[in-house]
């Protein structure tokens, strides 16, 4: 029986270094550089419905694409979407003769066929009519793709500033903002959580929780 035996290199010799290696220590995290926290740089991480008009309204004053933009906050807050939903949102989700939208909800999230109501149908019918390339996606640049949602944050950005607001926006607001609206009309919690998508309930209990009418009746 013969063993494997490897090969000598005779030209190849083992160095051995011996000098003591000192391991240099992190530099301190520069506190200026972590991400704040958002209690730390707004009050509240929601708006009101006027405020959700306000900053809309904004929205059709600066930028070259301002039915785009006015169209695409009407319906994050209207549907609760999250900037990856209202990206992704297509023509054929559009059920025209129903005047209702399928909602493909990310996250696992429960999709849902939503009511489209007279003044978002006649902006979506609007902005279908002058769109000039006929493409499967509703919201798109003006290179002929869908709008990515570092451009959706832009948008938001700049529409609060015009508006005046006096703390930064961000678009998941608009979700939020759908969710405390249809607490404060004093929707079921079930039924906000259905429109919503939450798989988890404890995920839509957060906007019953700050509803103005939480506690009407209690001095009666």
């Amino acid at each position: 029986m013969s063993f494997y035996k490897p090969r000598s290199r005779p030209h190849l010799k083992l160095v051995y270094n011996s000098e003591n290696r000192k391991v240099e220590p992190l530099a301190p995290r520069n506190p200026k550089l972590r991400r704040p926290k958002n209690e730390d740089v707004r009050s509240r991480e929601y708006l009101r419905p006027d405020e959700v008009e306000r900053l809309i309204s904004a929205a059709k004053t600066v930028g070259r694409n301002q039915q785009r933009d006015e169209l695409l906050l009407l319906m994050m807050f209207r549907h609760g979407l999250r900037v990856s939903e209202a990206i992704a949102l297509r023509w054929s989700d559009i059920d025209w003769e129903t005047a209702s939208i399928h909602i493909r909800r990310m996250k696992r999230g429960t999709p849902a066929n939503h009511p489209i109501y007279p003044d978002e149908m006649r902006a979506l019918r609007a902005f279908k009519k002058q769109a000039k390339d006929k493409t499967p996606w509703i919201f798109m640049s003006e290179r002929g793709a869908p709008i990515t949602d570092d451009t959706v944050r832009k948008i938001i950005s700049r529409a609060g500033e015009v508006a005046g607001f006096d703390f930064p926006l961000h678009p998941h607001m608009l979700r939020h903002s759908c969710g405390y609206a249809l607490a404060a009309k004093g929707t079921d919690t079930r039924r906000i959580q259905d429109y919503l998508g939450h798989k988890n309930i404890n995920h839509t209990v957060r906007y019953t929780q700050l509803a103005p009418n939480r506690f009407d009746g209690l001095w009666d």
